[in-house]
């Protein structure tokens, strides 16, 4: 089948995904505690984006919940879901490893570290900013994914490629305790950073939103630049080689760039694991394996997946909110067991 067919297969598919999308966002705008109507939330953008008079009856603590609560917490989950499902689609690829995420090798996990050292400390550096949180995530994680990748080439130079997961699980978990014992001896910020480590989008502002979508964004355009080379790197770093890819150049280079979506992600909503393991396997089962096609994509059915968890998380047991981390998980743990079970059953039909 031609290129030119496969996209126009593939078009009904991303218009359906964009409606859902805008769909799922609108919902999540609308419910919660106190329900706003279509109507009103058209009243309130109206009068936010155009100045247009308000009714006169109007209830004003609803656009107050609308404009400075819940529009930049829906916002917020939708690009931190896409971030962090869009590096996962691409450590998949350079992996070649259906397992491979920020969350199971411990790149979540040494983001969050790097961001409460930051908390912890209470260090500010002026020309950062609020990008501070997000620069020490983005630090620690990309240290966390190298220091996986250098010790699985030392312990099995050319074994299994489940050797960096395991290794990743290993690093996730010891810098995870790390935390927990830097919690423990600061009890000034033991109830933050415990929410941290189940993840929240409570408390953001459009300030975090333009951050988050700006990195997301950017990182987004710079990935889909390097699509080609992922596509070939899924073949394995000799025959990248053979047609003219500088494999490790372009492997530092699109991990570093996973390293700050998921530090930044993190540095704002904590660890919320699974959304990169899930979205970018549903997205390759609809949409083939084109990185070009695959990544934004995946920041798409991330970004729905994760509005949809979070507006589950402060809703189903309201006006009580549970961790956005533990829907996730609920999900993406039997998900993963599938994926892993499915690996091995393949391999043992081929012999490998």
């Amino acid at each position: 089948m031609s290129t030119n067919k496969k996209n126009i297969k593939i078009i009904p598919a991303v218009i359906i995904a964009l409606i859902a999308a805008v769909t799922v966002v609108t919902v999540c705008i609308a419910v919660g505690s106190v329900y706003i109507s279509p109507k009103e939330i058209f009243a309130i953008f109206s009068h936010k984006l155009f100045g247009q008079p308000l009714p006169g009856d109007f209830d004003m603590s609803r656009m107050s919940i609308l404009w400075n609560i819940r529009i930049p917490r829906v916002f917020m989950s939708f690009f931190a879901g896409g971030a962090l499902s869009v590096s996962g689609a691409v450590m998949q690829s350079v992996l070649k490893n259906p397992l491979a995420s920020s969350y199971t090798l411990g790149v979540s996990s040494g983001a969050s570290l790097g961001v409460v050292l930051v908390m912890v400390s209470e260090i500010t550096i002026p020309f950062l900013g609020s990008f501070l949180s997000p620069a020490a995530g983005f630090i620690s994680g990309f240290m966390t994914v190298m220091a996986a990748l250098l010790l699985s080439s030392v312990l099995e130079r050319g074994g299994r490629n489940n050797t960096v997961i395991l290794i990743g699980m290993v690093l996730s978990l010891f810098l995870n305790a790390v935390t927990t014992l830097i919690a423990s001896f600061n009890t000034k910020h033991q109830a933050r950073i415990s929410i941290w480590q189940t993840g929240s989008f409570a408390g953001k502002n459009m300030t975090h939103v333009l951050i988050m979508a700006s990195v997301s964004m950017i990182s987004l355009a710079c990935l889909i630049f390097f699509s080609r080379e992922l596509d070939i790197l899924t073949f394995g770093d000799e025959q990248a080689a053979s047609m003219g890819v500088q494999a490790k150049r372009v492997k530092n280079t699109v991990l570093a760039v996973t390293a700050l979506l998921t530090g930044t992600a993190v540095s704002f909503s904590g660890i919320i694991g699974f959304i990169d393991l899930i979205a970018p396997h549903v997205v390759r089962k609809i949409y083939g394996n084109s990185n070009r096609i695959v990544l934004p994509m995946s920041m798409i059915t991330g970004g729905t997946f994760m509005a949809l968890a979070d507006l589950v998380a402060r809703t189903i047991l309201s006006p009580r909110e549970i961790a956005v981390g533990a829907v996730t998980a609920i999900i993406g743990a039997p998900f993963f067991a599938y994926v892993y079970f499915r690996g091995r059953r393949e391999a043992n039909v081929r012999g490998d």
